[in-house]
Parts: structure tokens; sequence; C-alpha cells
């Protein structure tokens, strides 16, 4: 057995020589309370009785006879070379201290705290996530056996044998200069993005970069032009700082920029993923490009580019990212190492434009301390020594090839079920589905079953035409792919409506965020519950009204009215 080296600290523990109890027995009666308060868990490990001994200056033997005691009413139990423990028999077993009360009024017990505005009506439209475990159709998760991890860990080891200021340190808090200058470099020749070091910050993900861009550059109230359908983690951001977002729809071309200038000219910052639309897949083409960064430098506005998974694409060259056609300094644009080496890593980054460098650098060093110097060291070595373009290519390959098995086996299982709809980039494509059957009752029914199949319904902010499931191909084999098609195409048979049943209806109407979603000239206040087709389909399917539900894809609840 493995003995831990001290125990639970117990510096809480208050001991009055020369009260009413001996010390022993004040001793005994704390050590009683914290046990039986659940403040010690079952099975945690008292401190030794030398050190508890003298971190409170008292006897050994005083320590030794309350550990006895409670020894002897089973609240412990002594393991011989390992200590004292709590017993596991009390785990679960203790009931929840009394609370104080006067004239029925409990004393004592906090209430909650006030939320912001924002932050209460986000709360309130924000769902449970989905899965994010390696299983059929998850999106956004790259092949973690498919990492060269013996790799990782011989520039792991090596850094941490050398200063250990480098790894243990609180660092730049625009990240790591080499890892900077890395990525810089990486941009320049692989993305065709012209950047200095110095514009580049390295953050926790994309999500924190949404979260600063959001609170550097937006007022709440102000108006965002956001893709409708889009992505869920800058959407929540954006509805947590109090944005207005404007849904745009999005077509073959990517999202629709003269529906913006109709009903928004005015706004303040536009958020598309242009490289491979979330979640519909679409890329954005060149004149709709054009037309965006003309819009934004006309009415004075930014454009987040979130380049989330574009390293990936398979057979044509990929179109220019949006950030190396801008000349006029308008693009922001947002990187992650999540989908490129894995998750756990938390690193993304941020380029900005050459105006905004001093600002939000000054901003950065004010608020943040940074990420882990210890991770970026590391991944600086990844790069600079060819690492990561050499498992880039390696996983284009693995992708493109798990993307081809999924349109083989959805051709051969789900014709007239499901149209997948075949990607040249990212990690995932969508399934349109026939009229008749519901997106939220087949992907409620598919993950009793362990297959993960988003509805698209789920990233809208508003009233959206296309109705189908979202399908990650990258974590998975192509024998694991084959088998949740399998899965897939007999829960849509068991799905499918009998002649003459009522159709599952449209998709969700719009959602309110931190300010209102505006469609058309009417800002649109929420409302539970959603079009009465759609709640009837689910009722005949036998899903709840809340199974699957996100931000975007339950219908209205509030309008803030900013």
């Amino acid at each position: 057995m493995v003995k831990r080296a001290a125990g639970a600290l117990l510096l809480s523990l208050e001991l009055e020589p020369g009260a009413g109890r001996s010390v022993g027995t004040q001793l005994y009666i704390a050590l009683r309370d914290l046990i039986l308060s659940g403040n010690l868990a079952a099975g945690e490990r008292l401190p030794a009785t030398r050190t508890l001994a003298r971190e409170l200056g008292i006897s050994r033997t005083t320590v030794v006879v309350a550990y006895e005691r409670l020894n002897a009413e089973d609240l412990t139990e002594s393991r011989v070379g390992a200590g004292t423990f709590v017993s596991r028999v009390l785990d679960g077993n203790r009931s929840a201290p009394e609370v104080p009360s006067i004239g029925g009024t409990a004393v004592g017990v906090p209430r909650p705290p006030r939320l912001s505005r924002a932050i209460a009506e986000a709360s309130e439209l924000i769902r449970e996530r989905l899965p994010h475990e390696p299983r059929c159709f998850t999106t956004a998760l790259p092949d973690f056996n498919a990492f060269p991890m013996a790799l990782w860990a011989r520039l792991t080891a090596k850094h941490w044998r050398g200063p250990r200021e480098n790894v243990m340190g609180y660092g730049d808090p625009l990240g790591y200069l080499p890892l900077r200058r890395a990525i810089a470099s990486h941009l320049r020749t692989a993305r065709n993005i012209a950047c200095e070091t110095e514009q580049v910050v390295v953050l926790c993900g994309a999500q924190q970069a949404f979260d600063l861009i959001g609170s550097v550059l937006l007022d709440p109230g102000d108006r965002v032009w956001f893709e409708n359908p889009g992505a869920i983690g800058a959407r929540n951001s954006l509805i947590a700082g109090g944005a207005t977002l404007v849904p745009l729809p999005v077509d073959d071309d990517g999202i629709v920029v003269a529906h913006g200038l109709r009903q928004a000219p005015d706004f303040r910052l536009a958020f598309v993923t242009p490289m491979h639309q979330q979640p519909l897949g679409v890329t954005m083409s060149l004149e709709r490009r054009l037309a965006l960064l003309r819009a934004a430098e006309a009415a004075g506005a930014v454009v987040i580019e979130d380049d989330y998974d574009g390293e990936f694409h398979y057979g044509k060259r990929p179109l220019p990212t949006l950030k190396s056609i801008d000349t006029s300094g308008v693009v922001l644009y947002v990187g992650t190492f999540s989908k490129t080496m894995f998750p756990a890593l938390r690193l993304g980054f941020l380029v900005l434009p050459p105006s905004l460098v001093d600002l939000f650098a000054n901003v950065v060093s004010a608020f943040l301390q940074g990420v882990p110097a210890n991770l970026q060291v590391v991944l600086a070595d990844f790069i600079d020594q060819g690492h990561f373009a050499t498992h880039i290519r390696r996983m284009r390959r693995i992708y493109a090839e798990r993307h081809q098995a999924l349109q083989a086996a959805a051709e051969t299982r789900l014709g007239g079920l499901l149209d997948v709809v075949p990607t040249d980039s990212g990690l995932h494509t969508i399934g349109r589905l026939p009229s008749g059957l519901c997106e939220r009752a087949v992907s409620h029914a598919a993950a009793e079953r362990r297959v993960t199949a988003a509805p698209i319904g789920r990233f809208a902010v508003g009233p959206i035409s296309t109705r189908g499931l979202v399908l990650g191909f990258s974590g998975t084999t192509p024998e694991q792919i084959v088998a949740g098609v399998e899965t897939l195409g007999e829960v849509l048979e068991e799905q499918s409506p009998l002649p003459g049943s009522v159709p599952s209806g449209a998709s969700p109407a719009p959602i309110a965020t931190g300010g209102r979603v505006v469609q058309g000239r009417t800002s649109f206040s929420a409302r539970r519950g959603g079009p009465a087709p759609e709640r009837a389909g689910r009722r005949a399917a036998g899903v709840p009204e809340s199974a699957g539900l996100e931000v975007g894809a339950s219908p209205p609840s509030r309008a803030n009215g900013r």
C-alpha cells in the first residue's frame, strides 16, 4: 500500500489550554465533529500522530489517546504501516448539520448573489453540453491514439529537467516568446497570413479569445453579425457580454452579407467561420469574403475569423484565410490547438491587426496572468523542430480516410433516411433529414445508444430552414464509423413517421441574447416552448421537451430590450 506523505492539514483545530476540558478531550471532540460533519471524507487519512502533535504544539501522547478514542467508536480505522483513516462505514451515512433558526427563519444560510443582467439571461438559455468522449460522430475531437505521445513526453521531460523558472513561473501574459514566434512563422508559411510575433497573443483556448475581444471592443447592446446557425462557444461569450446578436443566414457561399447590411448596417462586430462553417461545413466564397471586409471597413467594425479546424483540408487547395486578404486591418484571427493537437492542452492564440497590438497588450498584461508556461515551452519546440507540420500531414490522411468511410457507409445504409453532405475540409459534416423526422428526437434516440448526433437546430440563433444532424468523423476509426452508421440507420428507421403523420416542423424560433436577437426590424421576445408542430413531433417520439436543447436550439425565452 502506498503511504501518503502526511495526511490532511488540520490547521482549523483550535485548542484552549486551561479551559474546562482537557486538551486531549478538546482534540477528540474537534476531530469527531470534523468527521461527523463530513469535512473529513470517508477514507481520508489523518495526519500522523507526530505530525499533528508538532503542528498543534502538544504532546504526541495526547494525540495518540484521541486517535484511540476515535478508533474505539469506529469513527476511524488504523492500518499498519499506512496510518489512521476516516472509517468508510460513514460514507453516505452522515446527516447534514442542523441549521440554527430564529422564529422559523434560518440563520447563517447565504442567499444566492445577484447576477448581472447579461449573465442571468445567458444562464437561462444555456443547456447541457454534448458529450466530448471518443464515440461515433462526436464533433471537434481529434484522434488521441494517433498523437505522438512518446515524442511529446520526451520534449516535456527535457524541459522539466531544465531551468525551473521556464516551466514553473508566471511567464509573459502575452505568451512564451518562442511560441509566439513559432506560431507567427507557421501562419506565414502554412496559412499565408503576414503577421509579426508581436501581433500574436497566446491564450487559454479560442474561448478566452472571444471573451477578451468582446470585453475590449464591445459595449452592452452593440450589434454583432452572427452566422445562423453558428458556433455555440463564441455565441455564449457574446451573449454573456451583453451583445445584440443579428442572425445572418448561411448559404452555399457562406454568411449572407447583403442580409446583414439590410438588418444592421451599423454593426460593431461580425463573427464568421469562413474556412469550414460551424456547423454547416460550407466554405465562404472569395466574393463573399471581400464583401464582408468591405462592409466591416465601411461600418468601422471588426471581424472575428474563427479558424477552428482549417488546417485539415482534403483534395483541392483551400481558399486563403480571411485574415490573409485583409488589407484594412479589420480581422482578428483566432486559432486553437485543441483540434490540431489535443483539447487538454487548452492553448489557443489571437492574431491582432497592428492597430490593436498595443491596446490588447496593455489589457492582457493588466488583467491576465497568461497560460501555463510548461505547456508553452514544449509546444514551441514541437513546432520549431518540424513535428507539428509532420503531425498535421499525417492527420490529414487519417481524417480523409475516415471521411471517405463515413460517406461510403452512409451511401450504403442511409439512403432515403439521411443525406450526408460531402466535405473537403474540417472534422465534421452534416446529414440532412427528410421531412417528417424530428432532428431532436433522432438525436435523443441516438444518444441512448451512445451515438452522438447533434441536431443542427442546437446551433441556431433564429429560424433556419435546414434540419439535420452534425456528424463528426475525426475521433473514431473507420470500423467504428461503419458501426455508428448502422446504429444511426436503425434509429432513423424507428423514427420515420407512419404515412399521414404530422411532420416535425421547422427549426426553433429565435432566442434572446444579452440584448436581443434581431430579425428584420423586430426584436423577438423570448418564450418557452417551440413551434407547435415541433413539440407535437417530439411528443409523438416520446422525447422530453428539454432533451438535447442548447442555446439557440431552445425557442425564445426572454429579451432584454437594451
